[in-house]
């Protein structure tokens, strides 16, 4: 995986602009809300995503890929980033809130479970998390071969899973799941040409009795 990303950044470089995507933005609205003064974001890419939360939280981006990462303390050097994968990671210090954008998708069900797992591990109790993923209202859902449930190659060497609600729920049924939302997801590249994705959302916490503002 990290040779396919390396290739990728190093040759279309800020492949999807520099907007934000706007689940961000409303996870951004839920952590300030919750009074959240630091930020983790697996799977970081070239910090599209990170500046939003950069500018107002302490925020610490995993990048496995060199060449987004060098991309990346360009574009937001308010943030810190680390060299490795979200699946191994060990932060020193746990964080208030987790913000994990289009990441989980990619992994089959083992890697899935071992990355939310993982993420758990990194949050205060009472910590919370904000995840988005391909939903199987995406047209490309079914396309091509089937590699397990719901996980298709719909392009030739790239898969990945599209998520039902029940079955993004259940990557997260030891967390207190407050919302889920689908979204249309435009992206814009340098170029100007844009796609479209349909995204599932979900906002949990890890297991505490504070209770919680959205």
């Amino acid at each position: 995986m990290s040779e396919y990303w390396n290739r990728r950044f190093a040759q279309e470089g800020m492949s999807w602009g520099s907007e934000p995507s706007p689940t961000a933005m409303e996870a951004k609205t839920l952590f300030r809300k919750n009074n959240v003064r630091s930020v983790l974001v697996p799977g970081a890419g070239y910090g599209r995503n990170t500046k939003v939360f950069s500018n107002e939280f302490e925020t610490i981006g995993i990048e496995l890929s060199g060449a987004a990462l060098g991309l990346a303390v360009e574009w937001d050097p308010a943030c810190f980033f680390i060299s490795g994968s979200v699946l191994d990671c060990n932060l020193e210090t746990k964080v208030d809130a987790i913000y994990c954008y289009d990441l989980l998708h990619l992994f089959l069900y083992e890697d899935r479970r071992r990355l939310v797992s993982n993420c758990l591990d990194q949050l205060h109790p009472g910590g919370l998390l904000y995840f988005t993923s391909f939903s199987d209202e995406d047209p490309n859902y079914g396309c091509g071969a089937c590699l397990e449930p719901a996980t298709y190659e719909y392009k030739e060497g790239k898969y990945a899973h599209f998520f039902s609600e029940a079955d993004l729920k259940q990557h997260f049924e030891h967390m207190e799941i407050i919302k889920t939302g689908t979204y249309i997801e435009t992206l814009r590249d340098p170029q100007g040409s844009t796609r479209q994705y349909v995204l599932r959302s979900i906002f949990a916490r890890k297991l505490h009795e504070l209770p919680l503002t959205w």
